[in-house]
């Protein structure tokens, strides 16, 4: 799960530096947002790494489920 949830964070981090950046050129397309609202900026950053998270535990509670000992003499 570390390493799943460091890729989504480094993600995330360049999303959101990305956003920053970039929010300056569509100023014309927003209505009655800030250019950088730091709440929408803070609910969508948790909702990443949110669904980051229930996409790493998944698989990785299956793979704890297994016997270690089975696995290695299937191969």
């Amino acid at each position: 799960m570390r390493q799943g949830l460091a890729i989504a964070c480094a993600g995330l981090a360049c999303g959101v530096v990305s956003a920053l950046v970039l929010t300056r050129y569509l100023t014309t397309m927003r209505f009655g947002v800030e250019p950088t609202d730091p709440i929408t900026f803070g609910v969508l950053s948790v909702a990443v790494v949110a669904v980051s998270a229930l996409a790493c535990y998944v698989p990785a509670r299956r793979a704890a489920r297994v016997d270690p000992i089975s696995a290695i003499r299937v191969e």
